[in-house]
């Protein structure tokens, strides 16, 4: 406990054993036991072993603050951004809480799999506890939109709101659904920042200014400041939903076929500058 105390006290919630060898002998901990004494904190529920070398103080310590499940996401990966779903809940986008954490990381990034994960049963995931660690890897060039925040006592990494929404067109699957990110869309209304988004977009794939452009001239954008997404240079028509049946009609100015029912060709609301 003298142990778990001193790593607390100085803010070290997920910590390495190299970090339990330097506050060790402040508490009497020999470098021989410190194998020992990680194995049986584990065991009896004091920590947590995250993967190999990385532990987490336990939620079951009395009086001890323990990680919140962003700071145990940003120590399994390294690039790092809590994205997707669990963003969009952060930014308060959707009522609905995700089942997971969704980590935003870079393709060449080591990430943890758990056995079953080896076995194919989740290549993309692991779980810790009662939560999954659900990585989504793009290439470097494409990591970026990002802000640190406080969450709890941890300073964290999280895709602005801007770039979370993008990241919802392009994989909604992460997101809930289509309608769940067009909906999200429609909740940060005329505190989303066009410039940014229609900026961001235009780094990605080709599909997601189209789609993009879509949504934004729905919730009635004008036309002028669409016109970056439009003479985005694309071949063939792009499902709006990716993940949805390639069916429905076409709409000829986005070159997206509109395969979600209940969406039709045309835009709404009242205009926005």
């Amino acid at each position: 406990m003298r142990l778990i105390r001193a790593l607390a006290s100085e803010g070290d919630r997920v910590f390495t054993p190299e970090r339990v060898r330097e506050i060790g002998p402040s508490v009497g901990l020999s470098e021989g036991y410190l194998r020992q004494a990680l194995h049986h904190l584990a065991k009896s529920g004091w920590l947590v072993r995250l993967r190999k070398g990385l532990y987490a103080l336990s939620a079951t310590v009395p009086g001890v603050s323990s990680a919140h499940e962003f700071e145990i996401g940003m120590a399994l990966v390294s690039p790092a951004a809590v994205s997707h779903w669990s963003a969009l809940h952060y930014h308060g986008l959707t009522e609905q809480v995700p089942r997971s954490v969704f980590l935003l990381t870079t393709a060449g990034a080591s990430v943890p799999q758990s056995r079953a994960a080896s076995r194919g049963a989740n290549r993309h995931g692991i779980r810790i506890g009662a939560t999954v660690y659900q990585f989504v890897r793009v290439k470097p060039e494409r990591f970026f939109g990002t802000e640190k925040v406080w969450v709890d006592e941890a300073r964290v990494t999280v895709t602005d709101p801007e770039r979370t929404l993008l990241d919802g067109l392009m994989k909604p699957r992460y997101c809930g659904d289509f309608a769940e990110v067009f909906h999200a869309f429609e909740v940060r209304g005329d505190a989303l920042d066009l410039d940014r988004i229609i900026g961001y977009a235009l780094r990605l794939d080709a599909a997601t200014p189209k789609r993009l452009g879509w949504v934004l001239e729905r919730q009635g954008v004008i036309a002028g400041h669409l016109e970056p997404l439009a003479k985005v240079s694309i071949k063939g028509y792009r499902p709006l939903d990716p993940t949805g049946p390639r069916q429905g009609p076409c709409n000829r100015r986005w070159m997206i076929q509109e395969n979600l029912p209940g969406f039709t060709v045309g835009a709404g609301g009242k205009g926005r500058p």
